[in-house]
């Protein structure tokens, strides 16, 4: 184009998405060239032509009203961040203009009673796994679970012995699960490090994809298995016991390490007959505890991704199933929309509750919660925590937060519920499945591999060009909507997967064989 021919006006809803009449700011679709013009359309500003005056990235911001320095900036109709510089309009906004402060949040906690579910009859199913506690799983593994890291090798060596072709005479067995970790010892007794691990590590030997427990300790560690037995009684001896069998090994008592694995293969090996035995029954959705979670976010994720996982968790919910939505510090700036959901003012302050402690945890710690947004984060369009906050509550859709849980605390209720937890991802989903999700619902816009045991996990991914260069990772295709595909229909194509893949189909990463390296239980950093 002859630098003297002015540019042709494009509507802006051709080349950005304006999410919300009272913004400061448009999503680019594509990648916008300086020199593009927008023209606005609705509105007081309707005609108004805009001058792209920079680059502006898909997914990124271009701001579409002069912003002074210090005034916010929104999104969603909501703050996002205050102008570091003045912004014209046309300019791109982004990490160099737009930074966060403190501002004030209406929480107005409310009394948000459960909503009426489908009944039990009419209910859509699963094929899952009835357990005698009354949970279903979706697998059926059985897991060998290291006490302390001292135990990890030998824990491994045990699990990694049955290969597929040595399970092949227990087809109802889903695999041998090792879950390691590096805590254990040196910590307190009954340390807050000391009982997140405990928690967690009885979580998951409760957890309805467990079928049988084989735990291992070295013996003269902190974290010693007849206490983390007994404190969270572990046994079959009463009610409430647990319902699956577990035996225990200690490398010292053993006699070593190569005793201590040959005993262990010898344990799995009574113990897979019982495992083998159960089998996948007709189960209604209810019986779904699904965690929802997000990683590798991009400017589209809260546009596309976690709307449609939103959508599914209102039908999971409408349905008697419970969605567990988490990490405290990816809905700051955004808690107060959440907490008016809250179905009682306790439930409100006990979510606030939550936020304030990770305010102080991070001064004591020397950093900010604003240090979230990865830098990957950020290329894919995102600038703020109250930005990627706004976008990541739409996981958790429309219906009122009936409860919120400590970290790998047992998730009792039913409806939308919140557990507290970092930000990093395989921490939040350990937790998550320690709590008792038998699904993981995770989204992503630039890629995220992440895969988890012993719950699988759907990928669910923001837009079509990551999409189609990581075909063999994500599950799902938000990015059609984009594209013009109803966001209700795609919602209902993504509960029939979250269907199948309860029932056995295997997720991407599943197939991979993900899942064991990711079991990372929250560590608070108090070793001694």
């Amino acid at each position: 184009m002859n630098e003297s021919t002015p540019a042709t006006p494009v509507p802006l809803q051709q080349v950005a998405l304006l999410l919300n009449p009272q913004d400061d700011v448009a999503i680019a679709r594509a990648d916008l060239a300086p020199g593009t013009v927008l023209i606005l359309e609705g509105g007081d500003q309707t005609g108004t032509h805009i001058p792209l005056r920079q680059p502006i990235p898909a997914g990124h911001k271009v701001a579409l009203r002069e912003i002074v320095v210090g005034g916010p900036v929104h999104r969603y109709g909501q703050v996002i961040g205050f102008a570091t510089q003045i912004s014209a309009p046309g300019d791109h906004v982004h990490s160099h203009n737009l930074g966060v402060q403190a501002f004030s949040r209406e929480y107005s906690c409310g009394d948000c009673g459960p909503i009426p579910t489908v009944p039990g009859d009419s209910q859509r199913s699963f094929l899952g796994y009835q357990r005698a506690d009354g949970q279903v799983g979706t697998r059926n593994y059985l897991a060998v679970i290291a006490s302390v890291n001292c135990s990890a090798h030998v824990t491994q060596q045990i699990a990694h012995h049955f290969s597929p072709d040595r399970l092949a005479a227990h087809p109802n067995v889903s695999g041998i699960v090792a879950f390691t970790h590096p805590s254990g010892c040196t910590t307190g007794t009954g340390s807050p490090d000391h009982v997140l691990l405990q928690r967690t590590l009885a979580g998951i030997a409760r957890h309805p994809n467990i079928g049988a427990v084989l735990m291992v300790g070295l013996g003269c560690e902190t974290n010693q298995i007849p206490a983390l037995i007994e404190e969270y009684n572990l046994t079959g001896d009463s009610q409430d016991g647990l319902s699956q069998p577990i035996s225990t090994l200690t490398i010292q008592d053993a006699g070593g390490i190569r005793k201590t694995i040959q005993a262990g293969i010898a344990v799995v090996e009574e113990m897979l007959p019982t495992v083998n035995a159960a089998r996948r029954t007709s189960q209604p959705i209810s019986g779904l505890k699904m965690a929802l979670q997000c990683g590798g976010s991009d400017g589209w994720s809260g546009v596309t991704a976690n709307p449609l996982v939103g959508l599914v968790s209102d039908e999971v919910v409408r349905q008697g199933g419970t969605t567990v939505l988490a990490e405290t510090p990816e809905i700051y700036g955004a808690e107060h929309l959440l907490a008016q959901r809250a179905a009682s003012p306790q439930v409100c302050q006990q979510l606030v509750d939550k936020v304030r402690w990770w305010e102080q945890h991070t001064q004591r710690l020397g950093a900010e919660i604003n240090n979230n947004p990865s830098p990957g984060n950020k290329e894919g369009g995102l600038t703020t925590i109250y930005e990627k906050s706004l976008g990541a509550i739409a996981k958790g859709g429309s219906t009122p937060l009936m409860a919120v849980y400590g970290y790998a605390e047992p998730v009792t209720g039913q409806g939308l519920t919140f557990m507290d937890s970092p930000g990093n991802d395989p921490v939040s989903v350990t937790g998550q499945m320690a709590s008792g999700c038998n699904l993981v619902l995770f989204t992503t816009g630039r890629g995220s591999v992440f895969g988890s045991k012993p719950a699988p996990t759907i990928k669910v991914c923001s837009n079509s060009r990551t999409y189609q260069r990581m075909q063999d990772d994500m599950d799902f295709n938000a990015g059609v909507v984009l594209e013009g595909t109803d966001m209700q229909l795609a919602a209902a194509q993504l509960l029939d997967l979250v269907i199948d893949v309860a029932s056995g189909q295997p997720s991407k990463s599943e197939a991979q064989g993900l899942g064991e390296m990711e079991f990372n239980p929250w560590n608070l950093g108090g070793t001694l």
